[in-house]
């Protein structure tokens, strides 16, 4: 039984490691603009594209006195204080709420288990959630399909009391031929031209090389396919602004993907410093590191944090590093109902074909674990 188990774990482990670079950060092969997080598409395709509804509300997020950052904001629906729904506002500041997922594994062409309507989110409140500022709030309040979908603009203001930053004091420092270099790749980036996007941040770095949020952005343009370079300007970024707190997402995949598992905990440490709330993929990736580090109490404390804040699973893979970690504690029942849960919006193809395996054999398992 010990060996079947250390299988199942193994094989349900590598599993979130082969899904790490596609499915935290959306780097799979296609429109530069979706690669690279940059331009009006930006991480969008992979928002909306798992939530479609014919029922949909809509707003905007907008910066007092500045403008939004390059990466898309994210934007979350809370019920009763309790996260429902997340999406994310593009790079113009629009964001959708989408009522119905697609298909899933366990139902093909129809959609998962226990679908969220518009209905159930009336009444409830819509922030964004950006590091270092304050959100204002929206109530959704229309009641049918013949309402106005828009909801209303939500405003982002600086927070002087938070400590992690989504914006790069550096920017503001940097000389003009710097920052001139920087918001003409921002222009390139947003009309689809990631070559020549690419070509001015290396040149606003070059001009000023404590310039984090050029360094960040041109890492997050190399980390598909020249992951060591991206690492490289990331790091830099980290350096030059230890207060930056996007870019410890990013080191924390790479790390992760390189089983630096120290390293991981490291960069994920340093970024719930800053922000204590953390994000989902944060989380994500600090559950990841303990597990990997023995630390299994704190690995089960922070994917199950991620889950709660990540109701639309944006970042997919957390529930099934849960049903890992519970795995590896010999608590297979529960390990199987998460992995059941995953199959509910996870859609057809390898991975769920792979998790469906995993799922017969835990069933396998699961009766001696309960008795």
């Amino acid at each position: 039984m010990r060996r079947t188990y250390i299988s199942f774990v193994t094989l349900l482990f590598a599993l979130i490691l082969c899904g790490l670079s596609v499915a935290q950060t959306g780097t799979a092969g296609g429109d530069p603009q979706t690669t690279s997080g940059f331009g009006k598409n930006a991480n969008w395709d992979q928002v909306s594209g798992h939530q479609h509804g014919s029922l949909t509300f809509s707003g905007k997020v907008v910066m007092s006195g500045g403008t939004l950052p390059w990466d898309p904001v994210p934007v979350v629906v809370l019920c009763n204080g309790k996260p429902r729904y997340n999406t994310q506002a593009d790079l113009g500041g629009s964001f959708r709420i989408e009522a119905t997922p697609v298909a899933s594994e366990v139902s093909p062409g129809k959609p998962g288990s226990k679908p969220m309507i518009p209905a159930q989110l009336i009444g409830c409140k819509v922030q964004a959630n950006l590091e270092g500022f304050k959100s204002t709030m929206l109530t959704i309040a229309n009641r049918s399909m013949m309402d106005d979908p828009d909801i209303g603009t939500i405003t982002l203001s600086a927070n002087e009391t938070s400590i992690g930053l989504a914006h790069s004091a550096t920017t503001a420092a940097a000389p003009k031929d710097a920052r001139k270099a920087f918001e003409k790749a921002r222009s390139e980036a947003s009309e689809g031209h990631a070559d020549s996007a690419q070509k001015d941040l290396e040149k606003a770095a070059k001009t000023y090389p404590q310039f984090a949020e050029a360094w960040y952005q041109l890492g997050k343009m190399e980390e598909a396919q020249k992951p060591a370079d991206a690492y490289d300007a990331f790091t830099k970024a980290a350096a030059a602004d230890p207060q930056y707190f996007p870019v410890y997402e990013h080191i924390a995949l790479l790390a992760a993907q390189q089983k630096k598992w120290q390293e991981v905990s490291d960069a994920t440490t340093h970024a719930l410093q800053l922000n204590p709330e953390g994000t989902p993929q944060i989380w994500y990736f600090d559950a990841a590191a303990n597990f990997n580090l023995g630390h299994k109490d704190v690995a089960e404390k922070s994917a199950t944090t991620s889950l709660a804040m990540d109701p639309s699973h944006l970042a997919p893979n957390t529930e099934q590093l849960l049903a890992v970690i519970l795995a590896s504690r010999g608590d297979y029942a529960g390990a199987l109902t998460h992995l059941r849960s995953c199959l509910t919006y996870t859609p057809p193809g390898p991975n769920a074909d792979l998790m469906k395996q995993q799922v017969a054999q835990l069933e396998k398992m699961a009766p001696a674990a309960t008795k």
